[in-house]
C-alpha cells in the first residue's frame, strides 16, 4: 500500500468513532429539498451520529428513556468490534508487501470472524429493541444502524487494495 493509502485508511478507521455535537447535514439537505447523498450522510454520522439517530427516531419521552441506555451500551459493544476490525485492517496494511499465505488466512479469519461478531450483536440488539420499542421503530433503528454501516464499509473497502 502507498503511504498515501495508508495515512488515508488510519485516519479513516479514526475518525468513524469520532462524534461531535454539530447541527445534521442529513436535515439541512432535506430542509432544502436536496435529496441525501452518500456524502451528506457521511458527514452527519461524522458530525453527530447520536443526535442522526435521534432525529429519525421519532421516539416519545417513554420511548427515548429505555431506547437510549440500550443504544449507548450497543455503541460500546459496536466500537470494541469495529476496533477488532481495525487492527485486522491495519495489520495487512503493514504486511501488505511482504504477506504470506498464512498471514492472508490469520488476517482473513480475524476479519470474518468480527464481521460474525458483529452480525450476532446486531441480532441481539434488535431483540433488545423489540422489547422496547414498537416493532416499526425497532426496524427502523436496524435499517438506520445497518445503512450507516454499510457506508463505511464501502469508505474502508474503497481504500485498501486487493492482496497481492
Amino acid at each position: 500500500m502507498r503511504p498515501a493509502h495508508a495515512i488515508f485508511a488510519a485516519a479513516l478507521l479514526a475518525a468513524w468513532p469520532a462524534v461531535a455535537q454539530q447541527p445534521d447535514a442529513r436535515e439541512e439537505a432535506r430542509a432544502a429539498g436536496q435529496a441525501e447523498t452518500p456524502d451528506s450522510l457521511r458527514r452527519a454520522v461524522r458530525t453527530d451520529k447520536r443526535g442522526l439517530v435521534e432525529r429519525n427516531m421519532q421516539l416519545t419521552a417513554q420511548e427515548a428513556a429505555k431506547f437510549w441506555p440500550i443504544y449507548d451500551a450497543y455503541q460500546q459493544q459496536l466500537d470494541r468490534l469495529a476496533q477488532r476490525e481495525n487492527r485486522a485492517i491495519l495489520d495487512y496494511i503493514h504486511t501488505e508487501n511482504t504477506m504470506t499465505d498464512a498471514n492472508a488466512k490469520r488476517i482473513a479469519r480475524e476479519l470474518l470472524k468480527a464481521e460474525e461478531d458483529e452480525q450476532a450483536l446486531r441480532q441481539k440488539q434488535f431483540r433488545r429493541m423489540l422489547g422496547v420499542l414498537p416493532a416499526r421503530k425497532a426496524v427502523r433503528y436496524l435499517q438506520i444502524e445497518t445503512k450507516l454501516r454499510t457506508l463505511q464499509r464501502y469508505d474502508i473497502a474503497e481504500q485498501i487494495p486487493l492482496v497481492r
